[in-house]
């Protein structure tokens, strides 16, 4: 998308998890404990991967992305498609965006990409008035 931004990628501390699982030092219980609430956005909202399940190698994983922000309100907190992502993209100045993997099999659950989405900073037709500092 055009105003993403601020992007924070988990790829590591996933990495760091799944090296702990597959040692024994961290148990799969442990790991697979997906909310309910977040399986069911996954089936509803959710993007599929081409990336197979790295706990149980069952079923591929799919990617739910949350939105949170003060100009948001109610909408807050929900989860929303790629569609839905690009269109509130033009309408709000700014929201985060959290996108996090999930087995709808095992309930393996990772936050795999954070980033802020909006329209601040973007130059509009009208030029901004330049402060003394500037």
């Amino acid at each position: 998308m055009r105003t993403q931004r601020q992007v924070v990628d988990y790829a590591l501390q996933r990495r760091a998890l799944l090296a702990e699982v597959y040692s024994g030092r961290v148990g799969t219980m442990e790991v697979c404990d997906a909310d309910p609430y977040l399986l069911r956005a996954a089936k509803f909202h959710g993007q599929p991967s081409n990336v197979t399940c790295p706990v149980c190698r069952k079923e591929t994983l799919t990617h739910v992305s949350w939105v949170y922000g003060d100009e948001l309100k109610h909408a807050a907190g929900s989860a929303r498609t790629v569609e839905e992502l690009a269109r509130m993209a033009t309408l709000f100045e700014e929201f985060s965006v959290y996108v996090v993997e999930v087995c709808r099999t095992c309930s393996w659950n990772h936050l795999v990409q954070s980033y802020v989405l909006g329209t601040r900073g973007l130059r509009s037709g009208k030029p901004r008035r330049r402060t003394a500092a500037e």
